[in-house]
Order: structure tokens, then C-alpha cells, then sequence
């Protein structure tokens, strides 16, 4: 079994190689690129530096967002292309579960956190059980001062994960102080083979039937929605 693990849902592109047991290849950068123009042509190194053609695939897995709209929208596009094409079974993830992962052996609670803008992140809490990290409050787009105020009624550390949480160091801080542990550099990156891991857990979905998970609508569809009311 080779399966391929895509993630285009933010800054982050990641794309990795893995069977159940290994992590074969995995490739990642954290650019401020069109995933559009590299994302192919990564897969495409990855998988010739792994001696591999992509009719060896067995099973395509995909982050499914939130995150950047454009950005989820080209990894499941690819992903669900390459399934079809190749008639073999497709599975969607949760970007931030993703994310959560890179805290798997912090003794407390993970908040992955991506910025969303205007005081707004989607985020999530997240906790290892049995090595297992396991949702505990679902995925959400929220105010981040009310998310903060939320976790601090809980009398547990929580450890912050995502290149965005810089952007909200000084608030996290203010309202959690000493409760709120911000991760080191190399846990913010969610990692591709990861991804390829959670994904052997998940039920297979039916390629036609997979949709990005934006959790709230683009600006602009909001809009347009809000003026044929």
C-alpha cells in the first residue's frame, strides 16, 4: 500500500509518501507561494525521488481546511482528481487535527489556531488519550478573546500550535497568562506525514461527495447571500 497525503489549507505546503508502518518521503515548505503553480510539481518530485509512479497509489488523503479558501480549495481538487483518475478511495482530514498532532506528547490540552482575520481564528481543543490525540471541543471560526475566555475555565495548561499564534501571543497571554504554553517553532508547521497517519483511522468517503470544510462562507459569498434575503 502507497498512499499520498496532501496539504495545501495554509502558508504550509506539505505533501507526503507514507504506507501504514513508514513515512517513505515527505516534502514541506512554509512559503507565501501559489500553492496552485507548486503543488503538483512537488508531488511529482516526491514521488520520483521515492521511485514511485503515481498508478502505485493506493489511496489519496487530503486536508480538508479550514484555512486559506484558495488553498483548500486546490489541495482537494487535486486530491479528488487523483482519485478519480485512478479509482482508488479518497479521505478527507480536519486541517487543525493536523496541526494538533505536533502536541500528541504535551501533558494538557492542544489549541491548534489558524488566523482568520478581524479578531477571528479557527481553532479547535484537542487532548492525547492512550496516544491518541482526540477532539474535545469541535472545530470552530470564533473571536479569539471569547475562545480564550472559554479555555480559561479550564484548570488545565494549553498548549498553543500554528505560525499565526504570534499574531495573538500578547492577548493569549493576557487572558490565560501562565496557563497558555506557546509551542517551539518546529511544532507549527502541521506535517504531511502526519496527515497520512490520522487518515488510516478515518472511514473512506466517496470521491464526489468530498467538500473543503471552509466552516464559515468566503466574504464574498457571505455577501451575496446577505443582499437575496
Amino acid at each position: 500500500m502507497k498512499v499520498l497525503a496532501i496539504d495545501t489549507s495554509n502558508n504550509v505546503l506539505g505533501v507526503a509518501l507514507l504506507n501504514e508502518t513508514t513515512v517513505i518521503g515527505e516534502y514541506i515548505t512554509n512559503l507565501k507561494k501559489n500553492h496552485s503553480v507548486r503543488a503538483m510539481s512537488a508531488i511529482e518530485q516526491l514521488l520520483a525521488e521515492c521511485d514511485t509512479e503515481v498508478k502505485e497509489l493506493t489511496k489519496i488523503i487530503v486536508a480538508t481546511g479550514p484555512g486559506s479558501y484558495t488553498g483548500v480549495r486546490i489541495g482537494v481538487s487535486i486530491a479528488k482528481t487523483l482519485a478519480w483518475s485512478l479509482n482508488i478511495p479518497i479521505i478527507g482530514v480536519s486541517s487543525l487535527e493536523v496541526l494538533a498532532q505536533n502536541g500528541r506528547y504535551f501533558n494538557g490540552l492542544v489549541c491548534p489556531v489558524f488566523d482568520a482575520r478581524r479578531g477571528l481564528v479557527y481553532t479547535g481543543l484537542y487532548k492525547q488519550e492512550k496516544g491518541i490525540i482526540v477532539n474535545k471541543k469541535e472545530d470552530q471560526n470564533i473571536l479569539l478573546a471569547d475562545w480564550l475566555n472559554e479555555l480559561s475555565q479550564f484548570n488545565e495548561q494549553i498548549l498553543f500550535l500554528g505560525n499565526d499564534v504570534i499574531l495573538h501571543v500578547e492577548l493569549i497571554k493576557e487572558i490565560l497568562s501562565e496557563q497558555a504554553v506557546i509551542g517551539t517553532v518546529s511544532l507549527h508547521n502541521p506535517r504531511p506525514g502526519e496527515l497520512g497517519m490520522i487518515g488510516f483511522q478515518k472511514t473512506d468517503s466517496v470521491v464526489h461527495e468530498l467538500v473543503p470544510n471552509y466552516i464559515r462562507l468566503a466574504e464574498a459569498e457571505a455577501k451575496w447571500l446577505e443582499e437575496r434575503k
